[in-house]
């Protein structure tokens, strides 16, 4: 199935000279879904990337992340913008291309040695991703890999990751 055909491209989003890869439209095509879900499992598991937890980040990695837990056999665990999970957390800060930005994630979602693999719909510049890998090591879990829809390869996020299994379904 050709998935780029599925996602939609919005010019001058969210500023001019950005082109928004809007997977709205991937979305709202059951087959494409199912594709999406299905061939991530079955990355997954050719790469061995077999986890306790699926961890995503909020809020478009959801989307992906529980269905792909659901398939793996693994449990979730969302990784939130600051205040919105209601028990003790682990926070980390991180640096974006202009500011800073912060996540958490509970403190009794995941324990020491649990492993996991970090879903999301896009890796850009790997900084939401690289800090969830640096939150998760915080707490002592082994981080298999990571696992994304699209990625925008101009932007050389992979090179700020670990050296870990990426798996990424579409490249811009």
């Amino acid at each position: 199935m050709d998935l780029k055909s599925l996602i939609r491209d919005i010019p001058d989003f969210p500023k001019p000279g950005i082109v928004f890869r809007d997977i709205t439209t991937l979305l709202n095509d059951p087959a494409g879904l199912r594709y999406t879900i299905d061939t991530l499992a079955a990355k997954c598991q050719e790469q061995n990337l077999i986890p306790d937890y699926i961890v995503a980040m909020e809020s478009r990695g959801f989307i992906f992340g529980t269905p792909l837990a659901y398939q793996l056999e693994a449990g979730f665990i969302p990784v939130r913008k600051p205040g919105k999970l209601p028990a003790a957390v682990h926070t980390v800060e991180y640096e974006l291309e202009y500011g800073s930005d912060t996540l958490e994630i509970h403190q009794d979602a995941v324990q020491p040695g649990s492993k996991v693999l970090i879903v999301d719909d896009l890796i850009a510049t790997g900084g939401t991703a690289k800090a969830t890998a640096e939150l998760l090591d915080k707490i002592g879990c082994e981080v298999l890999g990571f696992s994304f829809i699209i990625e925008l390869k101009n932007l050389a996020g992979r090179q700020k990751l670990p050296s870990l299994p990426i798996i990424s379904l579409v490249e811009y």
